[in-house]
């Protein structure tokens, strides 16, 4: 059975771009004997992830993420029982913030700054989706 999960947590300690490379370059590594895939969001010292495959290997991700020192404040915003991937294409794709529209944030958040703790989890799931069809997301 798959599902999907998306979550939001806050860096314990600022993550600089050597640390989220290597973050992303594990999950790459790793994912694909587990069969999950998802994104990974990482702005302003929050992480926004979705991840998806079989029931087991989610859960023992996202308890695993929940136990790092390198999260605080873990919610999970959304899980569900899924028919399909909707981000079986990334192994673990990351957002180009750089390539985030303001305006297409403010569609789904009440400012154009992204906060996964001001936002449903629908929401989320809405611009990520979004951000696939408009090539917002780094390939693996």
């Amino acid at each position: 059975m798959l599902v999907r999960l998306l979550y939001a947590s806050r860096a314990a300690s600022p993550v600089g771009d050597a640390e989220l490379n290597a973050i992303l370059k594990q999950s790459r590594e790793h994912n694909p004997a587990e069969g999950l895939t998802g994104l990974l969001c990482y702005s302003d010292g929050i992480f926004i992830q979705v991840l998806e495959g079989g029931r087991e290997a989610v859960n023992a991700r996202y308890k695993h993420i929940v136990a790092d020192a390198r999260h605080k404040d873990v919610v999970l915003l959304s899980y569900e029982e899924i028919g399909e991937r909707h981000f079986a294409g990334w192994t673990m794709g990351s957002v180009n913030l750089h390539r985030l529209n303001p305006a297409l944030v403010l569609k789904y958040c009440s400012t154009a700054k992204l906060d996964p703790y001001a936002m449903s989890g629908k929401a989320l799931m809405a611009l990520f989706q979004e951000l696939v069809n408009t090539g917002a997301i780094v390939c693996n």
